[in-house]
């Protein structure tokens, strides 16, 4: 694929249609975070004059895109995801990039939502009918996610990390779906053959993927597991138990994230039962507005929830750590 037709993408958008327009999508988000040095990457941000009091993921994106010219088309989330993308498209725009907008409507509405797909597609020479045929290509990978999902809160043979690394990387299938299918299926067999690992706290881990390092392993060390990895499910759009979806608008309005926070309510109730959760971490990221959804998730869930902040990109500090131990043995 030539670089011209490298599309970055700001939170997760309707991928199947910029598959059909041949373009291949590239979650900025994931690029950011597993970057050899993200922690400079904000860094260079400041230095271009972006504030401090800014989510570190947005400065995280803008400086990565700085160094990357060849991603020269972007797709921003402007409605249902970050409240500062409109800022970042600007930036970028100011840059040379070509920005497209994308928006979820208010409420998860099948029909707005093929309207917003028809505009995108538009915008990105797609064909929407051909974006259907490749949501359906997709489904046997989708299918492995979910039983991926399954591995870790049925069998216990696959990590909360590991779990979290492949829900959150089917935002873009990292640039190359059938690349993406091959090495899920080489990892399946593997982890199959695996003995269980059964933990003795079960966790749902909700809110925004985590800038903080290591969180998944710290967990493990203190005798927990996150069973439940609550947006990069999302991400991979696991059908659970509510069955296939018949269609792409279907599958975008079934996406809780983009929503008023009682779909995210509801979901998190489901798999809570479902997955036999002991406790929620609610994971929040510094001057991001999802933060005042704390309030809402604290009063409304049944289980015990720690809400933990982060800013920077940093491994687990001592301090985190020693809330994360009394937490998994109040709950132990």
């Amino acid at each position: 694929m030539s670089a011209s037709r490298l599309l970055g993408i700001t939170s997760t958008i309707p991928v199947e249609v910029a598959l059909a327009g041949g373009w291949t999508p590239v979650d900025l988000n994931n690029r950011f975070i597993t970057h050899r040095d993200p922690a400079g990457l904000v860094q260079q941000a400041e230095d271009q004059g972006l504030p401090r009091t800014l989510c570190a993921w947005i400065k995280g994106m803008y400086a990565w895109c700085l160094r990357h010219p060849e991603v020269a088309a972007m797709v921003g989330v402007t409605r249902g995801d970050c409240s500062n993308t409109h800022a970042l498209m600007e930036l970028l725009s100011r840059r040379g990039r070509r920005v497209f907008p994308f928006d979820y409507p208010n409420q998860d509405d099948p029909t707005a939502l093929t309207q917003a797909m028809q505009r995108l597609a538009r915008e990105l020479g797609a064909d929407l009918a051909r974006a259907e045929e490749i949501r359906r290509e997709l489904i046997p990978l989708r299918q492995n996610l979910e039983r991926l999902d399954r591995l870790t809160w049925q069998e216990s043979k696959v990590s909360g990390g590991e779990n979290h690394l492949w829900l959150v990387s089917a935002s873009d299938f990292d640039g190359d779906p059938k690349d993406f299918a091959a090495r899920l299926d080489r990892f399946l067999a593997l982890a199959e053959e695996r003995p269980a690992r059964p933990p003795k706290v079960r966790l749902g881990l909700l809110g925004v993927p985590p800038i903080i390092a290591g969180l998944h392993e710290t967990l493990e060390e203190l005798g927990a597991s996150v069973v439940f990895n609550e947006v990069p499910r999302q991400f991979a759009m696991l059908d659970g138990d509510g069955g296939p979806c018949g269609s792409l608008a279907q599958q975008y309005a079934r996406y809780t994230y983009p929503y008023e926070v009682g779909a995210r309510v509801d979901d998190i109730r489901r798999e809570a039962a479902r997955r036999g959760l002991d406790g929620l971490i609610h994971y929040t990221q510094s001057f991001c507005w999802r933060q005042m959804q704390d309030l809402v998730l604290r009063r409304e869930l049944d289980l015990p929830v720690l809400t933990l902040e982060g800013d920077q990109f940093a491994p687990v500090d001592g301090r985190t750590r020693l809330r994360l131990e009394a937490f998994v043995e109040v709950l132990g």
